[in-house]
């Protein structure tokens, strides 16, 4: 018997779809780039247009040789061997020119004044007294106060100080001098004072003594020393002002200064003549003869020896 073989037959699969691929699409993030392309920049440091890229040495030459080391070194094409050397501006060596020193002498100079003040009180007040004149009992106060020798001999170096310092601001101002140090000129000033009037009160001594007048040489010496005593106490203002301060201040400290001293001066001479005459019988134009021959003439000869002295040191 035939077998027979039949197939069934097969529906149509419904599960089985094809869908769109939606890979296939077209690309977004392929889109044309908007990047600007750069260009990389040429080497500046290769630039040397004075190089021509070619030089010429010497047969004879030898390639080991300084001179053709140089001449290699002279022509290289990015450092300038040969070209000149530049010179650099040289600073200024900076100078500090305050007057920080000057300052602190004088604050020194004010407290040793304050210091002997305090020390001595009895002693400046009769000081005063004896300059104003303002009691009658002069020789009594003149006694007393050589009787006391300490603040004597302090307020005659005060008087040193105070002094050096107003001539050092003197011969600066006019330029009498050369050199322009002013610690020189104030060790100067300060030597000559001490000297000069060491010089007059030594000699001052000696003639009362020789002449049998020791009376009016002491008197003499007391109010010669009276009057610088009270001029360097009477400069310490004037000096702040002279050392410190400019245009119309300082025009005026120096005038109102130049007044104090000619008056002091002049001050002097008024009570020296007039102790001289109690003492001495002698008219004005022998006693003028003497102030300029022993007060005046060795002040120019000292100051002409500074001069002398500072021309040939500077």
């Amino acid at each position: 018997m035939a077998s027979v073989v039949a197939s069934a037959q097969q529906p149509a699969d419904t599960a089985i779809r094809q869908v769109a691929d939606t890979l296939a699409l077209q690309d977004t993030v392929a889109a044309k780039d908007t990047t600007i392309a750069v260009q990389p920049a040429k080497d500046s440091v290769s630039l040397n247009p004075n190089f021509n890229g070619k030089w010429t040495f010497e047969n004879n030459l030898s390639v080991l040789s300084p001179q053709f080391t140089q001449e290699a070194l002279k022509h290289h094409p990015y450092f300038g061997f040969g070209s000149p050397l530049l010179k650099q501006p040289v600073s200024n060596l900076y100078k500090h020119n305050g007057k920080d020193l000057l300052f602190y002498l004088l604050v020194f100079l004010f407290i040793v004044f304050g210091i002997i003040r305090s020390l001595f009180p009895k002693y400046f007040s009769d000081l005063f007294r004896v300059f104003f004149r303002t009691t009658l009992k002069q020789k009594q106060i003149r006694e007393q106060l050589m009787q006391v020798p300490l603040p004597s001999v302090l307020l005659n170096g005060f008087f040193v100080l105070s002094g050096a310092f107003y001539i050092s601001f003197m011969v600066l101002h006019f330029k009498l001098a050369e050199t322009g140090v002013f610690w020189q000129m104030f060790l100067y000033a300060a030597a000559g004072l001490s000297i000069a009037y060491m010089v007059k009160f030594i000699g001052l001594k000696l003639s009362g003594w020789l002449f049998n007048m020791k009376e009016a040489a002491e008197a003499y010496i007391f109010i010669v020393f009276i009057i610088n005593k009270m001029l360097g106490i009477l400069l310490l203002p004037f000096l702040l002002v002279l050392a410190f301060s400019k245009g119309d201040a300082y025009t005026a400290g120096l005038v109102l200064s130049w007044c104090l001293t000619g008056g002091m001066v002049l001050y002097r001479v008024i009570l020296t003549y007039g102790l001289i005459r109690s003492h001495v019988k002698v008219n004005f134009f022998h006693f003028l003869l003497y102030m300029l021959a022993f007060e005046v003439l060795p002040v120019l000869i000292v100051y002409k020896a500074l001069l002398l002295y500072f021309s040939q040191t500077a």
